[in-house]
């Protein structure tokens, strides 16, 4: 489960909304195979996570976004083939970081080509949506490549949280 948060978010500080990084308050990342089963397993590391910060009440818009994230980076990130890759970095990764009233997933991955919104009028196309989703359904997101040696970029979105301790904070999501 959880890392060291600042070793962990080092990668990820360029271009991230102005969240201090030494603010976090929790995080925690998991690799992804390059397999379409990540998905699953991004999706049970996220509810296990949610649940474990007491943010459930979030997990379906959150649970959507890492899902179209995790999917682009399986799509359109990863090459044809097996990728020369050292072990000790798997291709996909997903890291999860909260801040009082703020959640960030970001899912890295090994391509420098930017990710793409397609402007789709057909809602019925099963690709090109994925951007849209989590445009609608997180407060605001964006990427940036990897610093340094590494190669790749980061995907990320953020959502605001309700207020610790606010009444009805862990019951009512009600907007």
């Amino acid at each position: 489960m959880g890392t060291n948060g600042s070793t962990m978010l080092e990668p990820l500080r360029q271009g991230l909304p102005p969240l201090d990084p030494a603010a976090v308050s929790n995080a925690a990342s998991c690799a992804l195979p390059a397999r379409y089963e990540a998905v699953r397993e991004a999706r049970k590391f996220t509810r296990r996570t949610l649940d474990q910060w007491e943010l459930g009440y979030r997990f379906d818009d959150v649970c959507l976004v890492v899902s179209e994230l995790v999917t682009n980076a399986l799509r359109h990130a990863l090459p044809a083939g097996a990728q020369r890759m050292p072990e000790q970095a798997p291709p996909v990764r997903l890291h999860l970081m909260r801040w009082t009233e703020r959640l960030v997933c970001a899912v890295r991955d090994p391509s420098d080509d930017s990710p793409v919104a397609r402007d789709s009028d057909d809602f019925s196309a099963e690709s090109g949506r994925g951007l849209f989703l989590v445009d609608s359904f997180s407060d605001s997101w964006g990427w940036h490549p990897l610093a340094g040696t590494l190669s790749g970029k980061v995907v990320w979105a953020l959502f605001r949280l309700q207020a610790a301790g606010a009444p009805g904070t862990a019951a009512s999501p009600v907007e």
